[in-house]
């Protein structure tokens, strides 16, 4: 149960790792700075972006749980 853990617990980290590393920044390019704030108001996140932002959510909840679990069972 402890090395299971443990193991997706190190799983979670290196995902989310990856996934954040994958997204692109808030500003890139000149259409992000011009059109960021409507974007962000209207929800034009489509795509690669949206699937990557779903995907730290889903794996950042997967790395709290295995943190609290641990905490609690080890």
């Amino acid at each position: 149960m402890k090395i299971l853990l443990l193991v997706l617990h190190v799983l979670a980290s290196l995902g989310i790792i990856a996934v954040v590393l994958l997204q692109s920044g808030r500003a890139a390019g000149l259409s992000g700075a011009i059109a960021g704030g409507a974007e962000a108001m209207f929800g034009k996140r489509r795509g690669l972006d949206a699937l990557l932002e779903r995907l730290t959510t889903i794996i950042a909840f997967a790395f709290f749980l295995t943190s609290l679990l641990m905490a609690i069972f080890m």
